[in-house]
């Protein structure tokens, strides 16, 4: 994995809001606001970006390089292009993110004992013009605090969406609820792991 620090621009890297907000706190690059900005190759190389929200860890694995020519709709242009002077072509980061569907009563629980569906969504930022497309999600669920994994059997719903289903012990085998650990992956290679600790409680 490359890692980089930031000197002048060469190449800016467009995060979405919530990843740039959550990266605030790593060292070798330069904050302005809720922007982020580090000085890359221009070459294309593997990269990780690595957050962490309220306990909630994604880490995102994905290929990138300089780009020809900008590829952001003008309604929404890079920041860099506001904030810095002759920035070059932009384009944001291929970064996949993920929406949930845990279906869960109005206390957050779920029943114990049972098997559970739980629907998982990719998306990109809306300024991707061309998206890769989803097409391998995997699940794993804990029941011991992150101890140990189980892996759940997925099926793809639609386009990007995908099915855990969860096979839930009874509720005294899971104290501390359930966490969850997804990992997607799309057509370019690109992927995010995201591990939620306290996902839900059984009831």
């Amino acid at each position: 994995m490359n890692t980089a620090a930031p000197s002048r621009w060469r190449r800016k890297v467009n995060l979405a809001a919530s990843a740039a907000v959550a990266v605030l706190a790593l060292t070798g690059c330069s904050v302005s606001a809720d922007v982020v900005a580090y000085d890359l190759p221009a070459e294309s190389a593997r990269y990780s970006l690595r957050t962490e929200t309220n306990g909630v860890e994604t880490v995102w694995k994905y290929t990138s390089g300089r780009p020809a020519e900008a590829d952001t709709p003008t309604s929404q242009p890079c920041v860099a292009d506001v904030l810095v002077k002759d920035p070059g072509p932009c384009r944001p980061e291929p970064l996949i993110f993920l929406r949930y569907d845990l279906d869960l009563a109005l206390d957050n629980t779920a029943e114990a004992d049972t098997i559970h569906s739980v629907t998982v969504t990719g998306y990109y930022q809306e300024r991707i013009s061309t998206p890769p497309t989803v097409t391998r999600l995997r699940a794993e669920a804990s029941f011991d605090g992150g101890k140990t994994w189980q892996s759940a059997s997925t099926r793809p719903d639609r386009k990007n969406t995908f099915t855990a289903r969860i096979r839930h012990p009874r509720r005294d085998k899971a104290p501390e609820g359930v966490a969850l650990r997804i990992t997607a992956t799309d057509s370019e290679g690109n992927t995010v792991e995201q591990t939620m600790p306290k996902a839900y409680r059984l009831r």
